[in-house]
């Protein structure tokens, strides 16, 4: 009885160190830039065993006030059309998700911005379930704690936007020569149209589909409500 009071006690603890570390993260990053992902250092790691490769890691965080308002407007036209108004999670998106998922067919993932950002900032790429619950639980954090525009700031400045490129910032200077707060609605629909594999996909070389995909998206920007972020 001993030995299951002791290991009870350990477990408790655990939990506890659990919330406090990552709630008070949370609260953190609510103010200061997070300063590097998992994402990132999985990528150097694998960028310094890639002798065709040199190690990059290419960002600069910038403030959402300094970063085109085109751009949020490409990235939820692209990615989350429903990121201002719903709490972290698209379920329509995801029944439809889960539905296809069992009639065997592609299905554009569910994942919404939050959920996204939440994945970049804490967590590692992956499909488990552990992984997926821990992304559930970060996204239950950030809507409470942060402002969808903290969200939308954090996401715009930590996501993977080529090879060894992060954030708004470093994609406009890279693929552009100009800053983020720069950005036409073009180029901000061609950075979003890459999104969904941007080391494959680069905004400097675009293909038909990815002309395609910024077609779609800058339509979808002029049907969709001003999110109001952004210079």
């Amino acid at each position: 009885m001993k030995i299951f009071k002791k290991i009870l006690l350990l477990f408790a603890k655990l939990v506890m160190w659990f919330f406090i570390i990552t709630i008070g993260l949370t609260v953190v990053y609510k103010f200061v830039p997070v300063p590097i992902t998992p994402l990132m250092l999985i990528r150097v790691w694998e960028q310094s065993f890639d002798d065709k490769k040199e190690v990059r890691l290419y960002k600069n965080w910038e403030s959402i006030d300094n970063i085109s308002k085109h751009l949020p407007q490409a990235v939820v036209a692209a990615e989350d059309q429903k990121f201002p108004t719903h709490n972290g999670f698209d379920i329509e998106a995801m029944k439809k998700a889960w539905e296809g998922n069992k009639k065997g067919k592609r299905i554009k993932g569910a994942s919404t911005i939050s959920q996204q950002t939440a994945k970049n900032v804490f967590l590692w790429p992956g499909r488990t379930l552990v992984r997926k619950g821990l992304e559930a639980y970060f996204t239950v954090l950030i809507e409470f704690i942060w402002s969808k525009e903290r969200i939308m700031e954090v996401y715009l400045n930590v996501i993977e936007m080529g090879d060894g490129i992060y954030g708004a910032e470093a994609a406009a200077d890279v693929f552009f020569k100009k800053s983020a707060s720069k950005l036409t609605r073009n180029e901000a629909a061609l950075i979003a149209a890459t999104l969904p594999n941007p080391r494959r996909w680069s905004p400097a070389k675009p293909t038909g589909y990815i002309y395609g995909r910024q077609a779609w998206i800058l339509r979808n920007m002029n049907n969709l409500e001003p999110v109001g972020f952004g210079k």
